[in-house]
């Protein structure tokens, strides 16, 4: 009938195709919007001049993976979750030990023998109730890594082994996200941001492979690192300040000293290498 109608019938058409349009922005708008509650509890961080309501809705909106719970994973996870980023999906086959406590803050003594996805998620949905937690108890492989990380914004880096940082990479690079790379021994640590295609990547700074024996650490050290990656994918979801890329932040906390350096891209890095041969 519509058919015949002609120039009114085209109009209708066009009139509810553009109503339903609008009616399914209208409902990601209200995802998400601010509720009032949201402003209060984020009212310190809203005040921010760089962040303010538009930014905080942005990380509402906002997706990130966190590759491992423990040591790094703990304050990451704490410190994105208080900011009101809208979903964290933590990835951890490992359960907690007591060998853990020194340094895994989100794990108690009464959490000893649980999945660590689990016992963080617990703490974390405590924490902030408005954040949205995914629990995977899965060990990253490469088979698996891309369905893992798939639909998120960000990845970061909070793994004990380089055979696993470097699955990640390479399939940050593949899917185009970035990659927040943290890592600790001892009271030093070290971080760099990796935005695929742009800087240079974990396999360019890494080379060889590297032991995989227990390593010494102490708790402060990856809550130094930790709160250091949190800050940057806060960073970059907000589109602001200066990332760390292409530079490596080394921390010695005996020394109370930060020292850059400076890492370049390898055109030949097997990670990396053809993006740069396609620029």
């Amino acid at each position: 009938m519509i058919k015949h109608l002609g120039i009114i019938g085209d109009w209708v058409i066009g009139y509810y195709l553009e109503f339903g349009i609008w009616v399914l922005g209208i409902g990601r708008w209200r995802d998400t919007v601010l509720t009032p509650g949201e402003r209060e509890k984020y009212d310190r961080q809203i005040m921010i001049e760089q962040i303010g309501p538009e930014g905080q809705e942005k990380l509402k909106r906002s997706r990130v993976v966190i590759a491992g719970a423990g040591g790094l994973g703990s304050p990451i996870a704490i410190y994105l979750t208080a900011a009101g980023v809208g979903m964290i999906r933590l990835i951890d086959h490992d359960r907690v030990s007591m060998s853990n406590l020194n340094r895994q803050v989100l794990h108690w003594e009464e959490d000893i023998g649980k999945k660590k996805v689990q016992s963080a998620a617990t703490k974390l949905r405590k924490l902030n109730p408005g954040v949205n937690i995914e629990a995977i108890e899965e060990m990253i492989t490469e088979t698996n890594v891309s369905r893992l990380v798939d639909g998120c914004d960000a990845i970061v880096d909070a793994m004990d082994n380089l055979p696993a940082r470097y699955i990640l990479n390479r399939c940050a690079i593949e899917k185009n996200i970035p990659f927040f790379h943290g890592a600790v021994n001892g009271f030093e640590g070290r971080a760099m941001t990796i935005i695929p295609g742009k800087t240079a990547c974990l396999r360019c700074m890494y080379r060889g492979s590297v032991p995989g024996e227990k390593f010494p650490v102490i708790g402060v050290t990856p809550a130094v690192i930790g709160s250091i990656q949190a800050t940057e994918v806060i960073k970059y979801l907000l589109g602001i300040g200066q990332l760390l890329t292409n530079r490596l932040l080394m921390y010695d906390g005996l020394e109370a000293v930060f020292t850059e350096f400076a890492v370049n891209r390898n055109p030949d890095c097997d990670h990396c290498g053809s993006l740069v041969q396609k620029e």
